[in-house]
């Protein structure tokens, strides 16, 4: 869900860069070409790589997270079945 909110931030980002980049294609000798255009498109590109590393650490950081927690369900089923064997004689343990 967090990440769905990141992606919704990138995309006026994106739309404004864009439209900066469109405007004003980095050439001074260019009508309309504005150095402080120049930074503003620099940094909002900046701003924008920072957001998407980190939503892709984020998705990284949550899928492990699944992962994780999905195995541990796994072990957990695995040794109930263990346990519920006849002629089990190992102590059952609290999950």
């Amino acid at each position: 869900m967090k990440w769905l909110i990141v992606i919704a931030a990138l995309v006026p980002l994106s739309g404004m860069a864009n439209m900066l980049n469109n405007t004003n294609n980095n050439n001074p000798q260019q009508p309309g070409y504005n150095p402080s255009q120049q930074r503003l498109q620099t940094e909002m590109r900046t701003q924008q790589q920072q957001q998407q590393n980190k939503l892709r650490q984020d998705q990284q950081q949550q899928s492990q997270e699944l992962q994780r927690k999905m195995q541990e369900q796994r072990d957990a089923a695995n040794q109930r079945i263990i346990q519920s064997q006849p002629g089990n004689t190992q102590p059952r343990t609290a999950p």
